[in-house]
Order: structure tokens, then sequence, then C-alpha cells
């Protein structure tokens, strides 16, 4: 599931469900917004990472205890905990989830720029792989992001991208080089043997209902949330 700005206890600019701690946020509204996603998903417990933009996975084997610190310096996670969720924050970068149902296995990473480059989901798949998943029997969905046509980036930048990460350069409408991080992560997830792949083709800096740092800079942030059902 995604979120979006509906509801919630943030004001101005971050109004109203903004769930990071770190873009300036009432901390007292954050944690406020962070326990009513708790509570609608009805689950035990909602993991959150501090995301730097890097590779590194976290495996999560137990349960968050209230109030736990977002995982630091961590921009993926994977679990096999049924009814623990995994949460990414976004606002242009591209929230990825990620399950192989029959190994029962879940993951999620923050693949922005710098991280889809640098092959975040492929540290992710491979820290699945590690609990027992199988690229073949993952599905993948790539949600809300910056579409390509709205990402307008130097043509250096857009062809370094290129080279890490192919399929991902394009041009914005304006007719300006830009990249199309849903593309190039689209045609990864096929080269690594992930054959389901779904795509959300709402544009974060397009929808109003979303949250977008390269529209407004002062934002909020929504959440991209997995979890495996605790009924298995």
């Amino acid at each position: 599931m995604v979120t979006t700005r509906a509801g919630g206890h943030s004001t101005g600019p971050f109004a109203r469900f903004n769930l990071s701690t770190g873009v300036g946020d009432d901390p007292v509204a954050v944690a406020a917004n962070r326990r009513r996603l708790a509570t609608a998903l009805g689950l035990r417990g909602v993991v959150f990472l501090n995301q730097v933009h890097g590779t590194k996975v976290a495996v999560v084997d137990a349960v968050p205890g209230p109030g736990e610190p977002d995982r630091p310096g961590t921009d993926a996670a994977v679990t096999t905990l049924p009814g623990v969720a995994l949460a990414v924050l976004t606002a242009d970068c591209v929230p990825v989830l990620l399950a192989d149902p029959q190994a029962g296995v879940v993951g999620v990473a923050h693949a922005g720029r710098v991280g889809a480059a640098a092959g975040v989901l492929s540290a992710t798949l491979a820290a699945m792989e590690g609990l027992g998943a199988r690229a073949g029997d993952c599905e993948a969905l790539l949600g809300p992001a910056v579409c390509g046509a709205c990402y307008e980036v130097p043509a250096e930048m857009r062809d370094a991208v290129e080279a890490a990460l192919p399929g991902s350069a394009t041009r914005t409408r304006r007719g300006t080089p830009g990249l199309d991080l849903r593309a190039g992560l689209r045609a990864q997830l096929a080269a690594l043997g992930v054959a389901k792949v779904g795509v959300d083709p709402r544009c974060t800096v397009e929808d109003p209902d979303l949250y977008s740092y390269r529209r407004d800079r002062r934002t909020g942030r929504l959440a991209a949330v997995t979890w495996l059902d605790p009924s298995r």
C-alpha cells in the first residue's frame, strides 16, 4: 500500500499525513501520524528507515517496539516475520515493494537516482534470496514517483545514470534531458529474473495529493508499506 497526504495531524507545508521525522515537521504530529498508520494496518509493528540514498539492507528479525528509532543509514529492508510492516518514505524517489509469496519473504527499497544507480534493488533481492526467496517467484510494485516528463537533469547526469541503470534516460516534455527511474528499474528487475512487475503510474510532481520535493521543496513524505499476512 502507498499513503497519500489525506488524513493525519501535520500542518503547513507538511499537511496532512507526513510520516517522516527528518523534514522539520512537529515530532508530535509525526508520531501521531505513525500511530494512526500502525492502527489502520492492525499489524504488530511498522519498521521505518533512516534513508541515505545508499544500498544497505536491514534484515528485520524481531517485532519493533513502540517508538523504535528508524533504522540508521538504511535504504531497504526484508523480513519473513508475518504481521510486521516494512516502510520506505519518498517524495519523488521510487518506492519499491517486493514479495515472494511462495517463500514468505517481503522487502522494500528506497530507489532514488543515486541508490537506484548504485544497485539498491540488486542488494534487496540478494537479501531476500538469503532468506529463501527466488527472483523468479518474486513480484514487485514500483510506486508513485517523479515521471520522466517532469524529471529534468543535466545531460551528463542522465548519461551517467543510463550507464548504470539502462532504460532510464529520456527527454522531458520540454525536450530537455530527463530520467525515468521507474523505466530503468523495471528493466533491471526483468534482468534480475523478476517477471511480475507492476507500476503505479502516478507522478508525485503532478499529483497534489502526493508529496513532492521537486515541486514544493519543503514538504512531507509518503510511505510505501508491505507486510506478510499474519494469518499465513
